[in-house]
């Protein structure tokens, strides 16, 4: 079987990879090279800590574990880190953090409180601030270092056989013998299925072949798919797991980097006017890290990059063919790093086999058909930046 794979971020290579993995002829076509949309500006942590609907919960499980698996597989440098995190709280949210330190137990997902002595020494070089009431740990959470990830799972997909290619998908065609992808310059390439994995640009492909895939596609001033993200160079931090507390999450990044989030300063991220690295929102970055920094010094160094998400309409995943007689399997994900193993393993094993996954009936494009489409809404507690 050829797999035409359109889009190559981390879901695209994931299941490219994997249909490569198991034999099959594999295109991987991107416009711009591997991992250089959505995939550059995550901040790549691996939960279900947050997911409330239960067959999400369940599938952003499954991710988590999967990717416990992946690491023995792929070459290549260490790029998966199950280091567990943490979440702080103060008087405003401890109560929020308490509920759902509650909800998780109940779940059976691993979470405990630590004093603020143990999270500092689980922290690494970061002071916990007087403000700090209440400190929990995750410990089977995690974070990838993205652009690492992306080599080796693109090397491993490439070692088996897939090929990557350069062009602008510009429509898709489904026919009864199988599918034609058309490229901006006019080739036309065939093949026996096509994989759908073009992240924000998946809505307008989708449309082009007659499939509709509700998302949110606003990316205007403090649109939700829109975030910032600050990756400090300075200082260089022995950080030892992902961070979040009442004004600034936080990730270790490759030497001695911090990957920065605050998810407040999105409503004033504008990407047709992008902040300056000496503007407010930067600078606002600067306090808020430097006022965790277990000594006072020189005012951080950090560069800004957006990201603009792929956010399905309801906020969940969507993974299947539009349709019984479609040859086009949809793959969108808000939550692309935590679950691109999985969905990577489970689609491809669909599109060779034909047999239906029941961690991905509940996230059928199908869903939106009818009087559901219009029913659909986000759920802001699922899609909130920062919480894939």
């Amino acid at each position: 079987m050829k797999v035409i794979v359109i889009g190559a971020g981390v879901l695209g290579v994931s299941v490219a990879r994997q249909l490569a993995v198991g034999g099959e002829e594999v295109l991987l076509v991107d416009q711009s090279g591997a991992g250089t949309g959505t995939t550059a500006t995550t901040f790549a942590w691996t939960n279900s800590s947050r997911k409330h609907d239960p067959d999400y919960h369940r599938l952003n499980l499954a991710g988590m574990r999967e990717h416990a698996e992946l690491a023995g597989q792929l070459p290549g440098a260490q790029s998966y880190f199950p280091s567990g995190a943490l979440q702080w709280a103060d008087a405003a949210n401890e109560e929020w953090l308490a509920d759902n330190v509650a909800r998780l137990q109940s779940l059976g997902y691993p979470a405990r409180w630590v004093t603020p002595a143990e999270a500092t020494r689980i922290a690494g070089d970061l002071r916990v601030p007087g403000t700090i009431t209440s400190c929990a740990h995750f410990p089977s959470e995690g974070y990838v270092l993205p652009e690492l990830f992306m080599t080796n799972l693109l090397a491993d997909a490439e070692q088996h056989g897939a090929r990557l290619a350069f062009g602008e998908v510009v429509a898709i065609h489904d026919r009864a013998d199988g599918v034609s992808v058309t490229l901006a310059g006019g080739e036309v390439v065939k093949g026996d299925r096509a994989v759908l994995a073009a992240g924000r640009w998946t809505r307008q492909l989708a449309a082009g072949a007659g499939i509709d895939i509700p998302m949110v596609t606003d990316t205007g001033r403090g649109s939700q798919p829109v975030g910032l993200l600050g990756y400090a160079r300075t200082p260089a931090l022995d950080l030892r797991c992902v961070i979040h507390t009442p004004g600034l999450n936080l990730r270790p990044a490759t030497g001695g980097q911090t990957v920065l989030q605050a998810l407040d300063l999105n409503r004033d991220v504008d990407p047709a006017n992008p902040p300056s690295a000496g503007g407010t929102l930067a600078r606002t970055l600067a306090e808020r890290f430097s006022a965790l920094l277990p000594e006072p010094g020189p005012a951080p160094e950090i560069d800004l990059r957006i990201g603009i998400r792929s956010l399905p309409a309801d906020g969940h995943s969507i993974a299947g063919y539009a349709s019984d007689r479609s040859r086009i399997y949809c793959l969108v994900s808000h939550s692309g790093i935590t679950l691109a193993p999985i969905l990577g393993r489970l689609a491809a094993g669909e599109i060779t086999t034909d047999q239906e996954q029941d961690l991905l009936r509940p996230f059928r494009p199908t869903r939106f058909t009818g009087a559901q489409r219009a029913a659909a809404q986000v759920d802001q507690r699922a899609t909130a930046l920062g919480e894939q």
